[in-house]
């Protein structure tokens, strides 16, 4: 079954003023759609190609070395982004509610230090990447980043392992039509969008699978 490039769940104009129509479109509907294409082109006939979009990423090291690079970038780009969409929503932000909010009370002293830490991350990320925050193997949350389209699931090959709990895109192509070269200006604004039913699914689907 070919991997499939997932729908917006909401307009393309949604997440205004905070992030653009225009944007949306191209990111979505062009850079999300191009990492798909090219992972069913790296994964054609073969076992991977059969594999959850996360089993993938996290057996990386089982793809042999002539297509492990294409597998880790766009495979890493189709789940990145798949989770992206999914943490943002209309009318999002505000200060994090249910089990998150007290894991990052429990983890960062409070909501405006994590706001902190991770901005920090995404705006010190050289080039392109990712800021997360991850439940690591101490079963606390952490501020990671992670270079192109690495995630922490990619154990053993990403910088930062551990479950993604939700991310922020800092590649160019996710800010700069709106924000040009003024990085933390979008990290800060982007916070307006977050979707935190979203991440408390994602929170409690990690605490599961690491066995919390």
């Amino acid at each position: 079954m070919p991997f499939e490039l997932p729908p917006l769940p909401y307009a393309y104009d949604a997440l205004t003023p905070y992030i653009d129509e225009e944007t949306m479109h191209l990111h979505h509907d062009k850079h999300h759609a191009a990492y798909v294409n090219n992972l069913n082109t790296a994964t054609e006939g073969t076992p991977f190609a059969n594999m959850s979009i996360d089993e993938l990423v996290r057996n990386l090291n089982m793809v042999p070395d002539d297509k492990r690079t294409a597998v880790r970038n766009n495979g890493g780009g189709h789940y990145n982004h798949s989770m992206f969409w999914e943490i943002m929503r209309p009318g999002g932000g505000g200060e994090p509610q249910g089990q998150i909010a007290q894991a990052i009370n429990d983890s960062f002293g409070g909501f405006d230090a994590l706001k902190t830490e991770f901005n920090k991350a995404g705006v010190g990320r050289f080039g392109s990447g990712w800021a997360w925050v991850i439940i690591g193997s101490d079963g606390r949350l952490a501020v990671v980043s992670t270079p192109n389209q690495d995630n922490p699931l990619m154990s053993g090959i990403a910088e930062s392992t551990g479950y993604p709990v939700f991310g922020n895109d800092v590649w160019e192509h996710a800010y700069y039509l709106k924000y040009q070269n003024r990085r933390p200006e979008y990290l800060e604004a982007w916070w307006n969008t977050v979707n935190w039913d979203a991440i408390n699914e994602r929170y409690n689907t990690g605490r599961t699978s690491m066995g919390g």
